[in-house]
């Protein structure tokens, strides 16, 4: 059974940060590409930030300088640093694993940011 469980989401003044966290289960996780995404209310959802099994990373022109993605492969877990936070930011992000290895790609339920 596979899981993924954000965390860290809630609500900050514009300039503030926070920590995303996801942690996995049930994938072989150091074989899965990572990535965040986010969905404003009333737009399409977008790709934020990724991390690659051997640590490549890419980010979305708008947080480039303010965002920061890391992997502990131990924890099961993906992070995401968030500074500078802007009302923009403001958005549900989800964790996505792509997991060639288990079959597929898989998906949190979400945590809420809001910045305002």
């Amino acid at each position: 059974h596979v899981q993924l469980v954000e965390s860290g989401g809630g609500s900050v003044q514009p300039g503030g940060s926070l920590r995303l966290s996801c942690t996995a289960s049930g994938i072989m996780f150091s074989r899965c590409g990572m990535s965040w995404y986010r969905l404003p209310l009333g737009k399409m959802r977008e790709f934020v930030s990724g991390i690659g099994s051997i640590g490549y990373t890419e980010y979305t022109d708008s947080v480039k300088g303010r965002f920061t993605i890391s992997r502990d492969n131990a924890k099961k877990t993906v992070y995401l640093q968030m500074n500078s936070l802007k009302p923009e930011d403001t958005a549900m992000y989800y964790c996505k694993a792509s997991c060639p290895r288990n079959g597929g790609d898989f998906w949190g339920k979400g945590t809420q940011v809001t910045v305002s």
